[in-house]
């Protein structure tokens, strides 16, 4: 009994951060309970986990190898650089979502003489960043601790525009649904410049994925639909202009490769995974401020 209950604990951590460990050795190092849900940071070993419990149990939003912090531990942070391969060099920055800060602070590193705005809704969040996952501030990168449509809306009736656009908001489990609209959408590419890129962290398995696809199908028209199965993630990629031919990506990624590899980002793999295919039930209908993931789920 003792032996199945190590493993089970072995197999909970593998599960929560990402990787098997030799000894049952996690520590809680932070609990917390904010307005919004519970945050919870883990140690094991070097592995460092952000952890909110939302809906259906813990999600990791961050992870950080606390021995080598410039590593990404997680595939999809670092798939949402391949938006790099549209547009290598912004100059003003915009991510919605903050978690443990690795996408803002990884950013910054690369583009020092970037404006960066962060919009993150918790600010308990922005404080265990700062507290537990060597996140900073700088002039040119700052966080403003509001709801990402909101924040989108007030830049959109300034007239501000981004080059690059990031959108990680996950809660958890979940990506609140006003931010997976069309109408929602419609604001992020009004903030877009002539030729500013989004990014957009979301899932390649979810009852939404019919739902969400021809969203984006309807405002941007095409994107790039970069999967990664086993994980569930999938990275949309856009831009208002048509996108690249695929020897594009690739000469891009040639060239931008060896400045990613101390962030362990595999630059070279990802215009082979690029894709434009349809695998998407083009009939099911577009999300909207009336019709969004709550309806579903009532109608399912």
């Amino acid at each position: 009994m003792r032996n199945k209950l190590l493993v089970a604990c072995r197999l909970l951590l593998t599960i929560l951060c990402g990787h098997s460990v030799s000894s049952f050795a996690a520590e809680t190092i932070h609990e917390e309970r904010s307005i919004y849900r519970d945050i919870t940071v883990v140690q094991t070993g070097d592995r460092r986990c952000l952890i909110f419990n939302v809906h259906r149990g813990d999600r990791n939003q961050t992870c950080i190898d606390v021995s080598t912090p410039d590593k990404l531990v997680f595939a999809y942070t670092r798939m949402s650089f391949a938006g790099l391969l549209l547009k290598p060099d912004p100059k003003t920055i915009l991510v919605a979502g903050l978690g443990g800060g690795s996408i803002p602070t990884t950013l910054t590193d690369l583009f020092p003489d970037a404006e960066i705005d962060v919009v993150e809704v918790d600010q308990a969040v922005v404080n265990v960043a700062h507290q537990f996952f060597f996140f900073e501030e700088n002039p040119n990168m700052k966080v403003t601790v509001a709801d990402a449509r909101v924040f989108v809306k007030r830049t959109g009736l300034l007239g501000k525009k981004y080059d690059y656009i990031v959108l990680d908001a996950f809660g958890g489990d979940y990506i609140p649904e006003h931010l997976l609209t069309m109408e929602f959408l419609e604001e992020v590419k009004a903030i877009m410049a002539d030729d500013g890129v989004l990014v957009a962290n979301t899932f390649s398995m979810s009852r939404f994925y019919d739902h969400e696809s021809v969203t984006y199908q309807r405002v941007f028209t095409e994107f790039f639909n970069f999967k990664m199965p086993a994980s569930g993630n999938r990275i949309i990629i856009t831009q208002l202009k048509p996108l690249p031919p695929r020897g594009a990506l690739v000469t891009e990624a040639q060239r931008l490769a060896p400045s990613l590899e101390k962030y362990d980002i595999p630059l070279l793999e990802y215009p082979a995974r690029l894709t434009t295919r349809v695998d998407w039930d083009m009939s099911r209908r577009v999300l909207t401020d009336q019709y969004a993931p709550a309806n579903l789920l009532r109608d399912n």
